[in-house]
């Protein structure tokens, strides 16, 4: 393509392209995330172009591979338009029957479509399935309109038209007024409001400034700042041009992290694409407007998704945290006023500046606006990641959205924000997806992780293993946080190793509340949180484990012993073959007997029984 020089060339180009389109009559969009590469849709993607070139369909099917489309489990998942016909689990094999069918015939592929584990009701159309219906998918449901490789499709869809309209006569001033109007906060952990950084960046006194993209995703389970990059690495990038024009930025970074190839990939295409057209250089189609992005790759360090410590990294020092007595917004990387969002907000940004503030405005909650990605995982029926408008009940998002349990198991809990995040029990699950109220009850909504546990968790456990997962990501850089999670950690060791005192539950709290005040950054201040909470709502479960020696849920070892109930054993001797220690005897077809001194309580036992024969107590 030739470099755009203005804002009539670019319009120009769009509509060409989209008259290009026209020629389809059919488009699939099947996904080519990462969750789905790891079923295979890259050879159903390969299946497909062969076959559409076997049936002469090319010049009429359109093929298009898009980033995640959110029902993860569910993959390969694709849609085909029009119609918005859902086919899911694909598999190379169903391809023929795909393209002879629906794109030869017009007809649908029954048993490919999404069926409802509860009702047994299949679904043709994505916007009719549950998991979907409840969403509100702003962000996320641009990932199904472009391949991340091709900036004419980002183009076709409207992107850079808002890049178009702040630079054709938006003032930085104006850009800054709309984006504190929306109350757009930040989506990155922090929720601090992004129209106050923004102003205090471009107040700030230096001729050189920089906007960096925080993609250093690091929380268990969370992969919604992966799965926006990977899809629509333009429209982060034109979030960011926005971002710089307002705050007088020329230079910015997308900070990764290197275990997210599938990103760091496309967000250099996207990157090289950009710079060829003149959408990222010197004057920016014709404008005052000059800036330029470079990736910037992290090494998997779970502190450098803290501001501080990312700069830090990308300047190529340690990546660990410094004070805050000067806000990075003017003393930032390099020692210069710095802007760091994470892709979630800056994705937010381009629809911000095209609709309005008081659209994104009228979704949410007073003091929480917009919509929020979050990646729900754990015990329930349907995972994936989740788009729904601020204020949404947790109880929506779980069982609406979700499904419910899975397993016949009754829900019990669900962890929200990340390690540093609070666990909240099903009694709280009113409460709306907000800052600030999800603060006030012990957790937060941090990046947007969301564990669902049932009743076979131990909420002393789950403390541990984040405990566990913080005191290997702590830098160590201060005494807080170095020390005073080894100890909390090594406490609640003790409980669930049947080591536990009583006094020791109020010597968690202390240090609790000693780490959160004294802590350098904000992921030290948080780091106790998943005790505190479990402590506030599951206290009942750390007494058993003191007290009576006991793990309610059955999971820690130390606590629990493996038994035979001789009523429901037949003697099929499927459990005496799997046990790897012989810690099993019995005669064929009589009730078989568990030596709890070999015991190892591995569980391999208990998922092979068919009888529900074995007990934990």
């Amino acid at each position: 393509m030739l470099r755009l020089n203005s804002y009539r060339e670019l319009e120009h180009l769009r509509e060409q392209l989209r008259q290009q389109r026209q020629v389809y009559k059919t488009t699939v969009m099947i996904c080519g995330g990462t969750g789905c590469q790891a079923s295979r849709s890259s050879s159903v993607i390969e299946a497909i172009r062969s076959e559409l070139s076997k049936q002469g369909l090319t010049d009429s099917v359109r093929l298009c591979v898009t980033g995640c489309h959110g029902f993860c489990e569910q993959g390969p998942v694709m849609i085909i338009e029009p119609g918005n016909i859902f086919y899911c689990q694909v598999t190379p094999e169903d391809v023929f029957e795909i393209v002879f069918h629906t794109f030869v015939k017009g007809k649908v592929v029954e048993r490919l479509l999404y069926k409802d584990m509860v009702s047994g009701k299949s679904y043709q159309m994505e916007t009719e399935i549950p998991f979907y219906r409840a969403q509100d998918r702003q962000i996320l449901s641009q990932n199904l309109n472009v391949d991340p490789c091709s900036v004419e499709d980002y183009i076709i869809s409207g992107g850079y038209s808002a890049l178009t309209k702040v630079l054709s006569g938006v003032s930085p001033e104006e850009i800054i007024k709309e984006i504190k109007s929306s109350g757009l906060r930040g989506r990155g952990g922090g929720g601090f409001p992004t129209g106050n950084k923004w102003s205090e960046c471009r107040e700030a006194p230096s001729a050189e400034k920089y906007v960096i993209c925080n993609a250093d995703e690091g929380d268990p389970g969370a992969y919604m700042d992966r799965c926006v990059l990977e899809g629509n690495p333009h429209l982060i990038l034109e979030g960011m041009m926005i971002g710089a024009w307002a705050v007088g930025a020329s230079k910015g970074y997308i900070y990764v992290r290197n275990e997210y190839p599938l990103a760091v990939k496309h967000s250099r295409i996207a990157v090289k694409q950009a710079r060829e057209l003149g959408l990222l250089g010197e004057n920016i189609l014709g404008s005052a407007l000059s800036f330029d992005v470079e990736i910037a790759r992290g090494g998997g360090a779970f502190v450098c998704g803290e501001s501080t410590a990312l700069m830090a990294s990308v300047e190529g020092k340690v990546g660990e945290p410094r004070p805050k007595d000067v806000h990075t917004v003017v003393d930032g990387l390099y020692h210069k006023p710095t802007t760091l969002n994470n892709v979630e907000t800056w994705a937010n940004v381009p629809a911000i500046m095209l609709k309005g503030s008081s659209w994104f405005a009228s979704k949410g909650t007073q003091g929480s606006k917009g919509t929020k990605i979050l990646a729900l995982t754990g015990r329930i029926k349907n995972t994936g990641l989740v788009e729904v408008a601020m204020g949404t009940p947790i109880r929506t998002v779980v069982f609406d959205i979700g499904g419910g349990a899975v397993d016949g198991k009754a829900i019990k809990a669900v962890q929200t924000g990340g390690p540093s995040g609070g666990c909240l029990p099903v009694d709280k699950f009113d409460l709306a997806i907000d800052f600030d109220i999800l603060a006030e009850a012990g957790s937060m909504v941090g990046s947007g992780g969301m564990v669902v546990m049932d009743e076979g968790s131990c909420m002393v456990d789950v403390a541990k293993y984040f405990l566990t997962f913080l005191q290997d990501e702590s830098c160590g850089k201060c005494v807080p946080c170095r020390l005073g999670i080894d100890r909390m950690l090594e406490i609640i060791t003790d409980i669930t190793e049947g080591r536990g005192r009583p006094e020791q539950i109020d010597l968690l709290e202390e240090l609790a509340d000693t780490i959160s005040q004294t802590a350098l950054c904000g992921l030290g201040k948080t780091a106790p949180n998943p005790v505190i909470s479990t402590l506030r709502y599951f206290r009942s479960e750390y007494e058993a484990h003191i007290n009576n020696k006991k793990c309610p849920a059955g999971v820690c070892k130390s606590l629990i012993t493996y038994s035979i109930d001789p009523e429901k054993c037949t003697g099929c001797g499927i459990c005496l073959r799997v046990c790897s220690r012989k810690a099993i005897t019995g005669e064929k077809k009589e009730p078989h007997v568990i030596d709890t001194e070999l015991c190892q309580k591995c569980g391999v036992c208990i998922s092979e029984c068919k009888f529900d024969a074995i007990k934990v107590a």
